[in-house]
């Protein structure tokens, strides 16, 4: 899948490191580049474009006062120097929120993000689209982390803090919740309390050995109480 992608920006350093970013993708190609959001916004409603990288503080008109009017096709990468307005990036459904200056390695997490996102709506009927969520934020050292449910392996309970392990991070995220609320926020279909302090995504289960699942070479123990619906979501499968 080839997503066309705009980049909008005020500063020209940053304009030219995004298109160098973006020629660097495979799977991006850049269909529009502009320095103000009121030259992009003039355009957008008549092409097709997917993924939006927009900066914020800009002149005339910020970037989430743009975003608030991009049609819900366009998914939206914010790429800006300010951490205030991430959660006002969430109210308005962004996939992702870099922060300047930041790499090439940070740039294609979050393009694969959105790559995600497309594909997996692309295989559901429109009428589901619009419903679909495709992650969650949670807080972490004094900032919002956007996590795909698709990238999560399993979540460890330590009290009143979780641990949230990853596909692309080495160390896990850990975040001031209970295991219950964050079980509450993800959907049942792929996520399974297997222990008192594990949440699990079944579809990452490398195998099963004995009362313990091994996910990513960690191994899981299997509480008592949830045994039997464990089984029955294996049997099931």
């Amino acid at each position: 899948m080839i997503l066309n992608c705009w980049i909008v920006d005020d500063e020209p350093l940053a304009l030219s490191l995004l298109e160098s970013y973006v020629e660097r993708t495979p799977f991006l190609c850049l269909t529009g580049k502009y320095s103000n959001a009121l030259s992009a916004m003039k355009k957008i409603a008549s092409e097709k474009v997917d993924l939006l990288f927009l900066d914020i503080q800009m002149p005339e008109v910020n970037g989430m006062e743009f975003a608030r009017i991009i049609g819900s096709h366009t998914r939206i990468i914010f790429t800006t120097a300010f951490s205030e307005y991430a959660l006002e990036g969430y109210k308005v459904s962004a996939i992702d929120y870099l922060l300047k200056p930041f790499s090439f390695t940070d740039f294609h997490t979050a393009a694969k993000k959105a790559l995600t996102w497309f594909e997996m709506i692309d295989q559901k009927p429109a009428a589901e689209h619009r419903q679909e969520k495709v992650g969650l934020f949670v807080k972490s050292e004094y900032k919002l982390i956007h996590l795909l449910y698709d990238d999560l392996l399993y979540i460890e309970g330590l009290k009143d803090y979780v641990k949230i392990y990853t596909e692309h991070e080495a160390k896990p995220i850990l975040s001031l919740m209970s295991l219950k609320s964050l079980e509450e926020e993800l959907p049942v279909d792929r996520f399974m309390r297997v222990h008192r302090s594990y949440i699990i995504h079944t579809n990452k289960i490398t195998s099963i050995n004995k009362n313990r699942i091994i996910i990513a070479k960690k191994q899981i123990p299997i509480g008592e109480t949830y045994r039997r619906q464990f089984n029955l979501m294996i049997g099931n499968r």
